[in-house]
């Protein structure tokens, strides 16, 4: 699927967009779990892990907001994304879940978890998480034509038990083991892609966490505060330099950052800052790896030649990860748009096929990864919805947990505005 830079330049924006989101898609329509429903995690056999029957919790949880977001744009057909979700929630009704919590993998036939490492076996809060937020934004677009459905969402959402994962001193953990309990003994502490975690767990109706755990955990991690300015951007949250670009979409599949702020950041101003001080340091290209430039940039966590990496400006290896430009179209779009179309006509266009772009490539090792990846795909089609239609933002920001969860943990939002006018 190959396309001359005089095709590509004589497309819209609005088309280009089309031919991403549609291919993108078939990842998590065509290349679906058949038992499932789920999301596999992966499209090659790598890291131990069958292909075939690793299904991923957060990965599916994106899989679903694209997929909603497929249907709405007219690219797949209402009856039978719905009767995918409702596979996938029959599955989950069965699946290995820990005080309510998701495991990271599961065997996509059994439900079984997939261990992701030694002490690793059990519930995954922050994936659980992920898949929630698509979850709830599933909930709240079938509610007026199928409550049912709606209502089995419900309950797996409820059935969450997220003050379990509480330490003694109030911090979250993010892993319990039936086998190892919480030995692993990993807090949730920003800044980086468990806002979303943090939000859920104070928004839970059935199992809450105080609202101390936000800003006495949370919101004293490390690398929370940053504030330092780069190249005349000023960085309010996260390590040095911003950290891969997953940190700016994860949470914001659904948590709409425009005119989201706490006492800590804007966050629209934190995911546009972070966006283009990344792209700033593939420009000024310090490491001097070749092919880098206004339209071939982003750092995030992907496949690489030798495994898998968590790319960012201070660990660049001259690998350049699709998703971390596109998904950044909302903070960005000129400069995203520009990538896009870089993308296409890249590598001799060998970056684009039947499932979208690669997972990532390295021009000066004339390197492109024979992988997608679920948590890679599903925020290319969802952020790129977002930015033509804000449809998944809405949809998630209508869920009255959401808002209730927000204003609890001291957050301002137009969506907690208009829902206090209704």
């Amino acid at each position: 699927m190959t396309h001359s830079p005089a095709s590509v330049a004589a497309m819209s924006d609005d088309a280009l967009m089309d031919l991403v989101q549609q291919a993108t898609l078939s990842y998590f329509w065509e290349y679906g779990h058949p038992v499932s429903g789920m999301a596999r995690e992966r499209d090659n056999d790598a890291f131990g892990y069958s292909p075939d029957n690793t299904v991923t919790t957060g990965g599916t949880g994106f899989g679903v907001m694209a997929l909603i977001a497929g249907t709405e744009r007219g690219f797949l057909v209402r009856e039978e994304v719905v009767g995918r979700i409702g596979r996938i929630v029959d599955f989950l009704d069965g699946a290995d879940r820990f005080h309510g919590v998701f495991p990271h993998f599961m065997n996509g036939e059994t439900g079984k978890a997939i261990p992701f490492g030694e002490r690793d076996d059990g519930g995954d809060l922050v994936e659980t998480s992920f898949l929630m937020a698509g979850l709830l934004t599933a909930r709240q677009w079938l509610i007026p034509t199928r409550p049912d459905l709606a209502a089995r969402i419900d309950r797996l959402w409820r059935g969450v038990q997220w003050s379990h994962h509480l330490r003694a001193d109030g911090a979250l953990l993010w892993h319990w083991s039936p086998v190892h309990g919480f030995a692993m003994n990993h807090p949730i502490t920003g800044w980086n892609e468990c806002l979303i975690t943090h939000l859920l767990a104070a928004a839970s109706p059935t199992h809450p966490v105080p609202v101390s755990t936000y800003h006495q955990s949370w919101a004293k991690g490390r690398d929370f505060l940053n504030g330092r300015n780069y190249g005349g951007v000023t960085l309010p949250l996260g390590p040095d330099y911003g950290g891969p670009l997953f940190f700016a979409h994860y949470s914001f599949l659904g948590l709409d950052p425009r005119g989201l702020s706490d006492a800590y950041a804007d966050y629209f101003a934190q995911n546009t800052a972070h966006a283009l001080v990344n792209r700033a340091h593939c420009i000024t290209n310090p490491g001097g790896f070749e092919g880098y430039g206004p339209d071939c940039w982003g750092l995030t966590a992907s496949d690489t030649f030798d495994g898998y990496n968590a790319h960012s400006p201070t660990n660049d290896t001259g690998v350049i990860t699709p998703t971390a430009a596109l998904a950044s179209v909302p903070y960005v779009p000129r400069e995203a748009m520009a990538a896009l179309r870089g993308f296409l006509t890249a590598m001799d266009g060998r970056l684009f096929g039947p499932r979208g772009f690669a997972d990532a490539f390295s021009p000066g090792r004339n390197w492109v990864a024979a992988s997608h990846l679920a948590i890679d795909q599903g925020p290319i089609v969802v952020m790129i919805e977002n930015h033509r239609s804000a449809l998944i933002w809405t949809l998630f920001m209508s869920a009255p947990e959401v808002l209730a969860g927000l204003a609890r943990l001291g957050f301002a939002s137009p969506h907690i505005d208009k829902a206090a006018v209704a």
